[in-house]
């Protein structure tokens, strides 16, 4: 899918890292807002959150595992 070994500098990955982070914790609220809502859920529009908050979710384990590799190496 993707490949992070051309962000070979860690700041970089760090600054990645902490971006999708940061989503994925905003997409995570505005899921929880909007199950525990007074408004009807959109759905598709659920769905379509739920999509993009796991492919952070793995984006973000993929960077740690490069930052991991970085440091063992």
């Amino acid at each position: 899918m993707y490949d992070f070994s051309h962000m070979e500098d860690q700041e970089e990955l760090q600054a990645k890292l902490a971006e999708y982070q940061s989503e994925h914790q905003a997409l995570d609220g505005l899921i929880e807002s909007a199950i525990n809502g007074d408004q009807p859920v959109n759905l598709l529009h659920m769905q379509q959150l739920k999509k993009k908050k796991l492919w952070l979710k793995d984006m973000i384990q993929k960077i740690e595992s490069a930052l991991i590799d970085d440091i063992i190496a």
